[in-house]
């Protein structure tokens, strides 16, 4: 059996969201009120989903 290789979330959100409906990270950032490093971080997969994060992108 194959296994499948790990996706951090910032790939998800980059690949399902972001680009299909395009929305730049900065343009994210500033509707949900959080820096546009913390955006552009989770998306390179430098940085986890933390709890405030994940309850603005709800």
């Amino acid at each position: 059996m194959e296994k499948l290789a790990n996706v951090h979330p910032g790939e998800i959100l980059k690949l399902e969201f972001l680009e299909p409906l395009g929305i730049t990270a900065y343009r994210l950032s500033k509707d949900l009120k959080i820096p546009q490093t913390r955006v552009s971080e989770i998306i390179k997969g430098y940085r986890s989903i933390i709890v405030d994060t994940a309850l603005r992108l709800k």
